[in-house]
């Protein structure tokens, strides 16, 4: 089964193709997961899905955000597809009881995450990262997202993302 005109295998057949952490995570779950090579200049979502034909609709994006309040800063991952825009400033400040929430600062991210900048997954993040998945992404009977490095992607169900220890499903999208 293929999204786009990628070439899908079983993740942890190709580790090389995973940062370390996520196939440390991989390994634990028991979902299907798959992952396919890609020309790591061509990561970007709106590139990505051009040239290996995915629909934006089957893509979602993982955002690292910060949530401060009382000089206590705490991270999180937000799961949007690729035609929906995060609501940063109200439903996931007010979910994360953040005085104030912004976008992680791309080093801040990459040195936390154990990934690349671009390639960032909620799969192998922190336990104490919640991971916000919006219901569209939850709803999806594939999805491709980042592997933890730019030079390929993953697959899999909405679902397994939902069922992910730290993971909360809500509807996040503007």
């Amino acid at each position: 089964m293929g999204l786009g005109t990628l070439d899908w295998v079983p993740a942890l057949d190709r580790r090389d193709l995973l940062a370390d952490p996520v196939a440390q995570a991989l390994a634990c779950m028991t979902d299907a997961v798959r992952v396919a090579p890609i020309d790591a200049g061509l990561a970007d979502t709106a590139v990505f899905c051009e040239r290996y034909g995915v629909a934006p609709a089957d893509s979602a994006n993982c955002v690292i955000v910060t949530a401060r309040r009382g000089g206590e800063t705490r991270y999180a991952a937000v799961m949007v597809l690729a035609t929906t825009r995060a609501d940063v400033n109200g439903v996931i400040r007010r979910h994360l009881d953040a005085r104030k929430t912004s976008f992680a600062a791309q080093d801040d991210a990459v040195t936390r995450s154990g990934m690349e900048y671009g390639g960032i997954t909620p799969i192998g993040l922190p336990d104490d990262w919640p991971v916000l998945v919006d219901t569209r992404v939850a709803e999806r009977p594939e999805v491709v997202i980042g592997s933890g490095i730019r030079g390929s992607k993953l697959a899999l169900a909405g679902e397994a993302l939902a069922r992910l220890k730290s993971a909360e499903v809500l509807s996040l999208a503007q």
